[in-house]
């Protein structure tokens, strides 16, 4: 390097080295009363991150455990996912081997998209099963009406964020999964219904459900970001509609007044009652406890009180004090929707049944003699009497000329070896089917005076 040399620090020549800031010297310091030199251009931008799919999640293997108290997973609709497919399953044999493999830790990370959970799942082969459950999504009408009902409520909001499912959310739009709502799919050769692998898979996914309860709302086609913003949504609008709202004013007495002395005073008179609510209001969010009362009989106990309530204050009459315990529970049961298929419909029944010492066929059967005619429809369900002969015995001859079968009577009632017509006291006569020289009636259609409309009803004429 020569002593000219540019390069060489010292030099006259500038050197491509950076100078401190604070050296005046430096070439990236202005000259007082210089013009500050513009920034650079901004780097090109960066590549964008990939979009979060919020209807696609994918879980890691689960570790291997065991179960033993028996019951696989730990919540309310944990377990009504799993017997959702115990109630379908055709073998218990590889339900049972399929359970084993789930606590040994043989599914592989799971993935859920709507309508569909996949997974790997390590058989007695070296290379996994590409394993498959499918269900049902909900439509658009079936989530707006579960989301005004979230929305409706703060406590069920709260719920949900805390990882919890209300039983009044699940009964709106039945998110869980009935019998025969999952179908299995698998690689592996075996034809059963459904096969070791796929069993593995549903019940891995209920651990699943235990530890996010928004897995089953994706599995039903929504995801979590998208649910929680039309909730936000859906609570800012309702909050706003009632801040802009004023409580009526009500017409008062001063306390100083209404207890002033008697004597030598006449008091206003007392402001009329405040006026009665619309409707009966509703029960809070129970939330589940191992150790605590069944949440949904909970629920349906208090929102029944609250009715009874309702009537009383509005009509001065009890409309339940007269009924029996049985006709009480009948009631009860008759009141929750659903058909006797979900989840939280056997548990009530079977708890109520237990209760009563009758069996859960016997509820059933009496929740349709009261959807069929309330009190009257039970007690011709269960009470044969000797009616007067007059409309009894004309109804034979009618259902004669009609060309219908020859019915045998017998006390109250009428039948054929299928067909059954059972005369009540209230003068109308309530159609019953079994099946055929089974002697097995339960009650259906809609009752008529006509003996004649209520069979052409049952047999679809």
């Amino acid at each position: 390097m020569t002593p000219d040399d540019p390069r060489r620090p010292g030099a006259s020549g500038r050197s491509d080295e950076p100078r401190y800031p604070d050296d005046p010297r430096s070439p990236g310091r202005p000259r007082a009363g210089a013009a500050r030199p513009r920034p650079p251009r901004t780097a090109p931008a960066r590549p964008a991150l990939p979009r979060h799919d919020d209807r696609r999640r994918t879980f890691p293997q689960l570790a291997p455990r065991a179960a033993p108290d028996g019951r696989f997973a730990a919540t309310w609709w944990g377990n009504a996912w799993v017997e959702s497919l115990e109630d379908a399953a055709l073998d218990p044999a590889r339900l049972a081997r399929g359970k084993a493999y789930a606590q040994r830790g043989h599914v592989d990370a799971i993935t859920v998209t709507p309508g569909r959970v996949v997974a790997y799942v390590h058989g007695s082969r070296p290379r996994p099963y590409r394993t498959e459950i499918r269900l049902r999504t909900l439509g658009d009408a079936d989530w707006e009406r579960f989301l005004d009902e979230a929305a409706a409520r703060p406590e069920h909001i709260a719920a949900l964020l805390d990882k919890d499912v209300p039983h009044a959310l699940e009964a709106v739009t039945g998110l869980l999964p009935a019998p025969g709502d999952l179908i299995p799919d698998c690689s592996c050769p075996d034809d059963g219904y459904p096969c070791k692998h796929a069993a593995a898979l549903c019940y891995q996914s209920a651990r699943l459900l235990d530890e996010d309860p928004f897995v089953l709302f994706l599995m039903r086609g929504r995801g979590e970001q998208e649910l929680l913003a039309d909730l936000t949504r859906r609570n800012a609008a309702r909050s706003a509609a009632e801040r802009g709202t004023t409580a009526p004013v009500l017409p008062t007495v001063p306390a100083r007044t209404a207890l002033a002395p008697l004597t030598g005073h006449t008091l206003p008179p007392l402001p009329p009652p405040l006026p009665a609510p619309a409707h009966p209001g509703r029960p809070a969010v129970f939330p589940a406890d191992p150790d605590a009362p069944d949440p949904l009989a909970l629920d349906l106990l208090a929102g029944e009180a609250a009715a009874r309530a309702h009537a009383f204050l509005t009509t001065g009459h009890d409309p339940v004090a007269a009924l029996t315990p049985w006709q009480d529970a009948v009631r009860l049961a008759a009141a929750h929707p659903g058909s006797g298929l979900t989840a939280s419909t056997r548990a009530l029944y079977r708890d109520l049944s237990y209760a009563l010492d009758r069996t859960p066929t016997d509820l059933a059967r009496a929740v349709a003699a009261w959807r069929q005619g309330g009190p009257a429809g039970l007690a011709v369900l269960e009470e044969p009497w000797d009616p007067p002969a007059g409309p009894f015995d004309r109804a034979r001859p009618a259902l004669l000329a009609a060309d219908l079968a020859a019915f045998r009577p017998w006390r109250n009632r009428l039948s054929t070896r299928s067909l059954q017509l059972r005369f009540g006291r209230d003068g109308l006569w309530y159609g019953y089917e079994s099946d055929t020289d089974r002697e097995d009636w339960w009650p259906r259609g809609t009752p008529d005076a006509d003996p004649v409309g209520v069979v052409t009803a049952l047999l679809g004429r």
